[in-house]
């Protein structure tokens, strides 16, 4: 019962401002200088804000880098699928300098696309295409294609 009473007329000193000045002076114990706070002198805790500018720009310049090689590899297969080009892309590789290139491994992936269509468009790939062919279902709609012909052409000619 005591605690009780005793509770109570605390916090109703405490906010008539009369007494209880137990948190003020906690406040008032906290230091105001972040390097004592952190409990560094100041010289460490200049030395650590630094280091820590440092690495967000580090980390910045490469966030920006990894953009432009995307924007680059999007650049690059807008130009090879022949779609409009994006100006967002085009300003992501100017902010970050004109040295961006793709990355190694996106290289060897365009590289390769690039002897595989090579391949594709060469004599010896339609070859092997025309191997793969079905010669019955041509053969077939060759001869429906003639027979329409046919039929279009008696229906205009009166002497055939």
């Amino acid at each position: 019962m005591a605690f009780l009473m005793k509770s109570m007329l605390s916090n109703q000193v405490k906010n008539l401002g009369l007494g209880g000045g137990g948190e003020e002076s906690k406040e008032e114990s906290a230091p105001s200088d972040p390097a004592a706070a952190a409990g560094m002198t100041r010289e460490e805790y200049e030395e650590y804000q630094k280091q820590v500018v440092e690495e967000k720009m580090e980390r910045d310049a490469a966030f920006a880098q990894k953009k432009a090689e995307r924007a680059c590899l999007r650049v690059h297969l807008r130009e090879k699928y022949r779609l409009p080009k994006s100006e967002l892309d085009e300003n992501q590789i100017q902010m970050a300098g004109d040295d961006v290139d793709l990355p190694e491994d996106l290289r060897k992936m365009v590289a390769e696309d690039q002897v595989e269509e090579e391949d594709k468009d060469s004599i010896l790939g339609q070859l092997q295409n025309i191997q793969n062919m079905d010669m019955d279902a041509i053969k077939e709609k060759a001869q429906a294609t003639f027979t329409e012909m046919k039929q279009a052409a008696e229906q205009k000619c009166s002497v055939m």
